[in-house]
């Protein structure tokens, strides 16, 4: 199976940025919610689609030739199907919402061993404080916990101007990582260097 990585954190703190030093040509990159990068896109050729058999279809393809996979905005596809179907009663939408997100991060994790997924969203805080990856409420937070099917979820944060990544829980967060993997609690805001460190723990060959 593939090494899934959630990036998660607020809009403006550092999520896309973060792969600024990706050889752009060596990375898929599957955008939600269509957009400018953050920096300038030297080889970068992404693929748009908020649809989930498109985007698995995408996915499966891309693991034939990348080992990087990069889905960001992936709140966008909850969120935009929402919007879609805004107008139909009852819950079954909800249900088929959680499930069409739950099958991309599914299909992801069944890629070969060597090929890392970054699923890029945005986070949302409920009652208890606690912030977890959005979904579209309650409703969708009742039937899936995305980040229990990953092992590693980093958090973005901004200090005094900097960006960084958080690697450890803080007990009001879904933020994990495997024992050793990172020799701090906060690391650069760096993706390519995060999946350096992914590649030497597992001892994964030719990296990108």
């Amino acid at each position: 199976m593939s090494i899934t990585t959630f990036i998660l954190g607020e809009s403006g703190t550092g999520k896309t940025s973060s792969l600024r030093n990706f050889d752009g040509s060596k990375v898929a990159l599957i955008q939600v919610n269509k957009k400018p990068l953050p920096f300038k896109p030297t080889g970068w050729k992404p693929f748009h689609s908020d649809n989930s058999k498109t985007i698995i279809s995408a996915i499966r393809k891309a693991s034939e030739k990348f080992k990087v996979i990069i889905i960001d905005d992936f709140q966008y596809l909850m969120s935009n199907e929402f919007m879609v179907r805004s107008e139909e009663r009852g819950f079954d939408k909800f249900t088929d919402i959680a499930r069409h997100a739950w099958d991309v991060v599914k299909a992801a994790t069944c890629l070969p061993d060597d090929v890392r997924i970054y699923f890029l969203s945005h986070i949302q805080t409920g009652d208890d404080g606690t912030s977890r990856i959005k979904t579209i409420g309650k409703l969708l937070d009742e039937k899936i916990c995305l980040e229990g099917m990953v092992t590693i979820v980093l958090k973005t944060q901004v200090q005094d101007g900097e960006f960084y990544f958080k690697t450890k829980n803080s007990g009001y967060d879904t933020v994990k990582s495997p024992m050793g993997m990172f020799d701090s609690d906060t690391i650069d805001n760096d993706l390519a260097a995060v999946d350096k460190t992914i590649c030497d723990y597992y001892e994964i060959k030719g990296e990108q």
